[in-house]
């Protein structure tokens, strides 16, 4: 090849660029920047972590609270529990509003046991290894705040709820009778949260021991009177009829319609032997075993023997005063209260299981709960003849109060047995249970017998009334002492006479509810 050929084919060959080197020049400056940018820029935002601290704020998460903080003091959580346990903390409600230029602003309102304490709050917002923070104070929590300075509750002393009697008069008044007092101290020990309102409560900023001002205030409760049933005429009739007896005797009505108690009346303090005193009811319980023999059959004028003793599972049941009646009308039977007859009735007709059926309808064995306490009537399972004959009669192991005979009374009045009430309704569970009609017509003929010629027939009572007479024996020995009872409605009002070792019902404890009554006529 010649030399011109060579060069021909030089002249021919494409140029070799340098740009490539001075496009990595220019890159390599841009891309340390952008890791410089990247390395060093703060990770999240300040509204997110306000947002978080008042979130957790709400949850009184303060763990979490203080991951947030900058540089949080040693105190950090002893501040908020002193706040917590000032202001008998229940509830932080915390709510971001705005943020900028390293502040947020919230409106929290924080709840209690006082008034609620509502305010406008600041967070100041700080960078901190890469991340936002809180630069907490005091101040983070209300803006008065500040070393030396506390949140407190002050609440005056509380202020009692008037006990009223169903008139409206109050009874909760040192010069209320002594049995009454004893009501409303067992109102106060049961119910002292509906009977006692807070005085008025503040929220007081203080420093040291001075108080700076007052952040929130909220007036005494106000709450309306508690009103029992308590009748204060029926008490006064009560109470002075008991005055015939020195011994220890309770008296209790009540309105068979509804099962309010009326009168509740002890004649000695100390013991309430009316709604606490458990006693074996004697012939009283005859109204019980009476309504199960009719309920089986038994017909007021059917014929029935009543000899002076009966040999009932090896033991010998007698009459008081062993009288005879011979054959006569159960009607008379029950009006001479023949325990001879209803034990043996009670073991040839009932049974054991039948009869503490007809019991439990009466409310022997059901809990009971007028308000305040009270015991319920007691009716074991008969093991035998002779502890069932027992049973029919009120004796043996069968126990109630004057509440729970009032109850009974009241049932034959009302047609229904319901659970005695003391204090307003729906404060208390009520119950319910329906007597046969039946029953409810035979023993509306049974008892005014009682009263009309029966072991009651020498007492004068008010026209209308019906009841029943019961002597109670207790203790041992030939001739044990016996409480007196009587039982017994008028129209629409039910109510039960104890009267402790008082002997026969009729001698005492009959003239005792004639006197009651003869107060209200």
């Amino acid at each position: 090849m010649t030399i011109d050929q060579l060069s021909q084919l030089r002249s021919h060959r494409p140029v070799r660029r340098r740009w490539p080197l001075v496009v990595a020049a220019v890159l390599v400056p841009a891309l340390v920047a952008a890791a410089v940018i990247w390395v060093t820029r703060t990770r999240g935002s300040a509204a997110q972590t306000a947002r978080d601290y008042l979130a957790a704020w709400q949850r009184r998460d303060y763990p979490a609270m203080r991951r947030l903080v900058a540089d949080p003091p040693a105190d950090f959580e002893r501040w908020h529990r002193n706040v917590e346990a000032g202001l008998k903390l229940t509830r932080v409600a915390a709510e971001l509003r705005e943020t900028g230029e390293g502040r947020a602003r919230f409106h929290a309102t924080l709840s209690g046991r006082g008034p609620d304490l509502a305010y406008d709050g600041r967070l100041r917002l700080v960078e901190r290894d890469r991340e936002w923070k809180v630069a907490w104070s005091p101040a983070a929590i209300h803006p008065e705040l500040a070393p030396g300075r506390r949140l407190t509750l002050v609440t005056a002393r509380e202020e009692a709820v008037p006990v009223l009697a169903a008139d409206g008069t109050r009874i909760d008044t040192p010069g209320t009778p002594g049995s009454i007092q004893q009501i409303v101290a067992s109102l106060k020990a049961r119910h002292g949260d509906r009977l006692t309102v807070p005085g008025v409560s503040r929220i007081v900023l203080s420093e040291g021991d001075r108080a700076v001002r007052t952040l929130a205030e909220r007036a005494a409760a106000r709450r309306e009177p508690f009103r029992t049933t308590l009748d204060l005429r029926h008490h006064r009739a009560g109470a002075a009829a008991l005055e015939r007896t020195r011994k220890p005797a309770a008296l209790v009505a009540m309105r068979a319609s509804t099962g309010e108690v009326l009168a509740v009346v002890n004649n000695r303090g100390g013991f309430d032997r009316a709604l606490m005193g458990k006693y074996p009811p004697g012939s009283t319980f005859k109204v019980v075993t009476a309504s199960a023999l009719v309920a089986a059959g038994m017909r007021p004028g059917q014929i029935v023997r009543c000899p002076a003793e009966q040999n009932i599972g090896g033991f010998t049941f007698h009459n008081a005063h062993f009288h005879d009646f011979g054959s006569l009308p159960f009607r008379d039977a029950f009006a001479h209260s023949c325990n001879t007859t209803f034990g043996a009735q009670a073991v040839a007709r009932l049974g054991a299981r039948r009869l503490a059926k007809v019991a439990g309808d009466f409310g022997f064995g059901v809990p009971i709960d007028p308000g305040v306490p009270a015991v319920r009537a007691d009716f074991p399972a008969p093991k035998d003849d002779t502890d069932l004959a027992s049973a029919s009669i009120g004796q043996g192991r069968v126990l109630a109060s004057p509440l729970n005979m009032a109850g009974v009374a009241a049932a034959i009045a009302g047609g229904v047995w319901r659970s005695p009430r003391l204090v307003p309704a729906g404060l208390v569970p009520t119950q319910e249970r329906a007597l046969e009609p039946a029953v409810v017509e035979a023993l509306r003929e049974l008892m005014p017998a009682v009263v009309s010629e029966g072991t009651a027939h020498a007492v004068r009572f008010p026209p209308g009334t019906a009841g029943k007479t019961g002597t109670a024996e207790y203790g041992s020995g030939e001739e044990p002492p016996t409480h007196s009872w009587f039982i017994g409605y008028r129209g629409d009002l039910a109510f039960a006479v104890v009267v402790e070792g008082g002997g026969e019902g009729a001698a005492v404890a009959a003239p005792i509810a004639a006197g009651f009554l003869a107060r209200l006529s």
